[in-house]
């Protein structure tokens, strides 16, 4: 095991006895019951990411994310005793479950070397499965509110993830030559990422008469796992209507963190900014495989994000663009460009 995944199974290893010691101390649970309103439902969402508008090919290439945001949960799910073990973790407010699946793939600048360049990034591809609690509170234009996300993302990564059947499938039928390092790919290796996000909402008084105005979010969060261990911190500033209505879009992780739900109402719309930066312990997309050897490049230990974007908010519908500005990862790189969409829909059930 390399130096970095050791670490990276150390701080694993201390944030389960951190949670174990936490879950003794945890107060009993303060849960009332609520009366749902009929039409909160749950939330499906899909996102997708390019980096097409950056009008490159490399680095990361693609990333499609489809998820599912329960109800509401009642007071005796048992999400919520699952959720209570954890010190951290608010499971006592508004409370649903998430699933998902989601894929995504990297590659170098040429993708047409065979072999690839040793010194540029690995191809590779990651497909997990997502299982996840979202806690939150509503904001209103005097207080706080915030929103806890935490995820569990288990899959693989290495040639049974399928991104290069689906890359060059693509490639084929939009009339682009393939790729043709797949061959040189991370090896297969089971993968999990544990993270943990909270995001809190500070509503500015909206203008007087008016539902315009603008808010400021901090966040913070903590991935631990093989396949990638971080610590993130940011901010994001909104203007716009309805602002009280979400925490901002969902996204791809590692990002700026969003949520699928958002409250049910008129046409509102806002405009966002924000910053992350990543101190990176692990990323095997850069490092390599784990138990094995693999193309590895010389990673950079600390990652910054900026990213404009709109949403639209229109009755049980949400959609969003994301336009995204990452850091160098790794020695060589340069700044990536790519997009991100986002659609959310308010269903019944």
């Amino acid at each position: 095991m390399t130096g970095v995944a050791t670490r990276a199974a150390g701080l694993a290893a201390a944030g389960l006895l951190l949670f174990a010691a936490g879950a003794q101390a945890k107060e009993p649970s303060a849960c009332t019951a609520r009366a749902k309103d009929s039409s909160s439902g749950g939330y499906i969402s899909v996102a997708l990411e390019n980096d097409v508008v950056g009008g490159t090919d490399k680095d990361y290439t693609t990333g499609t994310h489809l998820s599912y945001l329960s109800d509401e949960l009642d007071c005796t799910h048992f999400a919520r005793s699952m959720g209570h073990l954890l010190p951290f973790f608010d499971s006592d407010r508004e409370l649903r479950y998430s699933v998902g699946v989601g894929q995504i793939y990297f590659t170098p600048a040429d993708t047409q070397a065979n072999p690839p360049d040793p010194k540029d990034r690995p191809y590779a591809g990651w497909l997990y499965a997502s299982f996840g609690l979202v806690s939150y509170n509503d904001a209103t234009a005097t207080e706080i509110g915030q929103l806890e996300t935490l995820n569990l993302d288990i899959g693989v990564v290495g040639p049974w993830a399928l991104a290069e059947e689906l890359q060059n499938s693509f490639h084929q039928l939009i009339g682009n030559e393939p790729s043709n390092g797949w061959g040189y790919q991370l090896g297969n290796e089971p993968g999990f990422d544990l993270s943990y996000t909270t995001k809190w909402r500070m509503v500015y008084e909206p203008i007087e008469d008016t539902n315009f105005g603008v808010d400021f979010m901090p966040h913070l969060g903590l991935t631990l796992g093989n396949v990638m261990t971080n610590a993130a911190a940011g901010g994001t500033v909104r203007i716009g209507s309805g602002l009280d209505r979400d925490f901002g879009p969902p996204r791809i992780r590692p990002a700026v963190p969003g949520s699928a739900y958002f409250a049910r109402g008129g046409l509102d719309a806002y405009l966002f900014a924000s910053v992350e930066g990543r101190a990176v312990a692990r990323d095997i997309f850069l490092d390599g495989n784990t138990f094995q050897d693999s193309p590895s490049v010389q990673k950079k230990n600390f990652v910054g994000d900026l990213q404009l974007g709109v949403a639209v908010m229109l009755g049980n519908v949400r959609v969003s663009y994301t336009h995204v500005t990452r850091s160098p990862q790794f020695v060589g790189d340069d700044w990536q460009t790519f997009g991100s969409l986002a659609l959310s829909v308010n269903v019944p059930f």
